[in-house]
């Protein structure tokens, strides 16, 4: 129970509060800020004229009114689509319009640091990408002439974390912001869930790709490289024990995506720092945290 009291626990909203509204907008990040969250969890891609956009798949079908991929679209033409009405919830005219719910990267930047509190914005970044590393040297890019220091890793209020699942892309981050901000985000490989979308043949060629890549990210986070480790939940259940070696080593953990209360609990038993959830006014509840602005350890 000691352990338990002196361990921080930082929530991060999952795309905003996302289970309330449409991943990703303005409405579930603002949503998210009145709730009281810690922080934010945001996923990048790159348009078809490098603009930096918070959208998680590499396609627009699943969350928008339009098809293809992201980055085959101009900035524009993503402005003229719909990325809230598919989660079917009323959004409070004070966050906007639904021609207001995309955001680009600086339009969340501009978000929270509108909101004043000290907070944390970490960023994934989306691989495969059709622009590679670029991806990588466009986000850096932006957040310098934005007034970045990489050597607190802080923005005006924000403090910055970024993540992958692609050990390429954490190597990279490596060479360019201090170790401790850097994630590598790692999750069992489901044969099933690949299968499902993908033909035979290009399952198991994917497959292949997604173990060596876990492989790798394992060895990064076993080896000290990055600050903090980002398993998935299902991870955490799999494997308790490479969790309690990683805690015990001192890295910080950041794992996703909690959204019930018996997950919240185990993460608490184990010492993990960090929590990311599509319902952050849940957590903070059951971590005995009352959601608000207002709120206190």
């Amino acid at each position: 129970m000691a352990e338990q009291q002196a361990v921080k626990h930082v929530v991060f909203a999952h795309r905003g509060a996302s289970g309330q509204y449409a991943e990703h907008t303005r409405a579930a990040f603002l949503q998210a800020l009145a709730e009281g969250t810690d922080g934010v969890e945001c996923d990048v891609h790159l348009t078809e004229d490098l603009e930096l956009v918070c959208i998680h798949d590499t396609t627009l079908d699943r969350t928008s009114s339009g098809t293809g991929d992201v980055g085959d679209h101009t900035m524009r033409q993503l402005r003229e689509l719909d990325f809230a009405s598919w989660k079917g919830a009323n959004i409070p005219p004070e966050y906007g319009g639904v021609a207001d719910q995309l955001l680009t990267l600086e339009d969340l930047v501009d978000l929270l640091r509108a909101d004043g509190r000290q907070l944390e914005l970490a960023i994934e970044l989306k691989h495969p990408s059709p622009f590679g590393l670029k991806l990588e040297e466009k986000l850096i890019a932006f957040l310098m002439r934005e007034g970045y220091d990489p050597e607190t890793s802080r923005l005006a209020n924000l403090h910055i974390s970024f993540m992958s699942f692609n050990p390429d892309s954490v190597r990279h981050l490596l060479e360019r912001v201090p170790a401790d901000v850097v994630c590598q985000l790692v999750a069992d490989v489901q044969p099933k869930d690949v299968r499902e979308t993908l033909g035979p043949l290009t399952a198991a060629a994917v497959m292949n790709l997604l173990r060596r890549a876990l492989h790798e990210g394992e060895r990064i986070i076993a080896s000290g490289a990055v600050g903090i480790a980002g398993p998935g939940i299902k991870y955490v259940r799999a494997h308790p024990e490479r969790v309690k070696r990683w805690l015990a080593a001192g890295l910080r953990l950041r794992v996703w995506t909690v959204d019930n209360d018996d997950d919240v609990d185990l993460l608490r038993e184990l010492g993990v720092q960090e929590i990311t959830t599509n319902r952050p006014a849940q957590v903070l509840r059951r971590l005995n945290r009352a959601p608000g602005p207002d709120q206190c350890d």
